[in-house]
């Protein structure tokens, strides 16, 4: 009996050295970083607006000032402020070469958030992002290093956190390290689609197909399919044992038991994140607000360590019907298959394009009277049948240019240049900002000029013109003028007409006082600075818009 328990053991400890040796990472090096069981609200590769999700949403039971602790030695080597993002950030490198992230925290460890606080006001800028080298702020696995809020790009509270690796920078899935997270959930098959790849994925677009679940395995009619090339793509979600949607780590399509395509999200460098626009089909996503993610690739989409096999495009030689299996993974190896078959009818004739398509890996530039696209290389993923032209505009002094639509995406920036409706004076055109209207929201920048025409970056597509704006910014306050405020903070409401505030400044009674940005308001926590029964103060403050409009405010409170 002891011989068999031993064996027993050794297989076990085998597989486990081989699943460790398979991904590399080390297991249950690091620690849970909250002292609650880890419960996701969204993993590694979730698909989110134009970027993979990059770590693991922890839920803090909807509660902020929760303590996060570092999961393992080692010191912290970066932190950053920022308004939107990760908020308030703390990085820690470990010895055994992987950096840990914690983001959206409220509030530093004493010793940290008074050095921070100290460079502020040394600097007299609240957005920061401070490296430290090794000896100035090392840490222990349990250490208390921050508490958790909702800073940032966040949407509720909850801690992000991220593993990297120290020397590449590449995000990698903290699921992998063998944090102890149940799940006995397979992931959900919610529809199937494909697309004839004779055109691009964008025209006409996926073709539905209704699943449903027969006993343990998924199942659809058969697919009758026009055309001799198609591809396929999955609309799914892992639910884990925790409700929340998160995203599909492993999949796998075959037709007559032949491997053609896989996916796994191992890692992502944020310089590749974006390519998550090339990996779902991005026009159900912006348009219909569904999450469907190819079982191919497209030819610009260039996402290193994502996708194995074949490019997944498969062709129909014959009108046999053909067996296709689908198969989705989680870490943990829940499995869910979808069975299904298909069979070529009726092929259709394949029309040409017209000399504006922009394809993959081809730059190109598309002008109309009054303005011009200068799209580069890697600008898309699949063909676009482009198509710009111009409309004319009473708010603005240009026309509007209407660049194609929101449903399309662009992987990097692209240069717009666009010609006024008129002679602009040199205080006009100092005056004047670019509007890309994506539908969702608009990106507004200073224009840039160039002799007549106005140039700005951007990597969306939309309906753009050009704004004068003369308006100034302005912030107001909560109380009224020379009013004894009691409270712990106070709280200025920012607002411009045109663009957003793009830098401000608080000075009480003649000296900077340090502001956070929150979404589109300024906070003060009251401290030694301000302090109870201190009197009758001054606050003025500084802001300038996008057209670099400044407005100067006074406020007068008592304490």
């Amino acid at each position: 009996m002891k011989t068999f328990s031993r064996l027993i053991f050794i297989v076990c400890f085998l597989i486990g050295m081989m699943t460790q040796a398979q991904n590399n990472y080390p297991q249950n090096y690091f620690r849970n970083p909250l002292n609650i069981s880890i419960n996701l609200a969204a993993n590694f590769g979730a698909v989110r607006s134009n970027h993979f999700h990059m770590g693991l949403d922890i839920r803090t039971n909807s509660q902020e000032n929760l303590p996060v602790v570092a999961a393992a030695d080692g010191y912290v080597s970066r932190i950053k402020v920022e308004r939107y993002g990760f908020g308030n950030a703390v990085y820690i490198t470990h010895p055994n070469g992987y950096t840990t992230v914690y983001a959206h925290l409220n509030k530093y460890f004493d010793k940290l958030d008074e050095f921070v606080k100290g460079q502020q006001y040394k600097d007299e800028k609240w957005e920061r992002d401070i490296i430290f080298s090794p000896n100035q702020f090392p840490v222990t696995k349990g250490q208390l290093i921050a508490l958790s809020g909702n800073t940032g790009g966040s949407a509720g509270p909850h801690l992000h956190f991220e593993i990297r690796d120290t020397k590449t920078e590449e995000c990698l899935n903290p699921l992998l390290f063998g944090f102890n997270i149940p799940d006995n959930i397979a992931p959900i098959i919610s529809g199937l689609y494909w697309y004839d790849r004779r055109f691009s994925t964008y025209e006409p677009g996926g073709n539905g197909i209704a699943v449903k679940k027969a006993g343990s395995v998924y199942t659809s009619n058969v697919i009758q399919v026009t055309s001799p090339q198609i591809s396929f793509a999955i609309k799914a979600v892992d639910k884990a044992n925790q409700g929340f949607n998160l995203g599909i780590y492993d999949a796998e399509l075959l037709i007559d038991g032949k491997l053609v395509y896989s996916f796994k999200i191992d890692k992502i460098h944020y310089n590749d994140t974006r390519y998550i626009n090339g990996c779902i089909d991005y026009t159900k996503f912006v348009r219909d607000k569904m999450s469907i993610q190819h079982l191919s690739n497209l030819s610009g989409m260039k996402l290193q360590n994502y996708s194995s096999g074949s490019d997944g495009i498969i062709n129909l030689q014959d009108n046999d019907v053909h067996d296709i299996e689908i198969i989705l993974k989680d870490v943990n190896g829940n499995t869910s298959r979808l069975t299904t078959k298909v069979q070529l009818n009726n092929s259709s004739e394949k029309v040409s394009s017209n000399n504006k398509t922009v394809v993959p890996n081809e730059s190109k530039t598309i002008k109309t009277e009054n303005a011009e696209i200068n799209l580069s290389k890697n600008a898309v993923y699949d063909a676009v049948n482009f198509n710009m032209y111009e409309k004319s505009d009473a708010e603005a002094v240009s026309n509007a240019i209407v660049l194609n639509n929101p449903y399309i995406p662009i992987h990097d920036y692209f240069t717009l240049k666009i010609k006024p409706n008129r002679k602009l004076t040199n205080e006009e055109k100092d005056k004047t900002v670019v509007e890309l209207n994506y539908g969702s929201d608009k990106n507004i920048i200073k224009a840039k000029w160039n002799g007549d025409w106005a140039e700005g970056q951007f990597n969306r597509l939309g309906t753009a013109r050009l704004l004068l704006d003369n308006s100034l910014p302005s912030v107001s306050s909560s109380w009224k003028e020379g009013a004894i405020v009691t409270v712990g903070s106070f709280r200025l409401k920012g607002t411009t007409k045109i663009g957003d505030i793009e830098s401000f400044r608080a000075e009480l009674d003649g000296k900077w006082l340090r502001f956070a940005r929150i979404k589109d308001d300024f906070v003060y926590v009251f401290d030694e600075k301000c302090p109870k029964g201190s009197g009758s103060h001054t606050l003025k403050m500084t802001t300038i818009n996008t057209a670099g409009n400044m407005n100067m405010q006074s406020f007068t409170f008592q304490r």
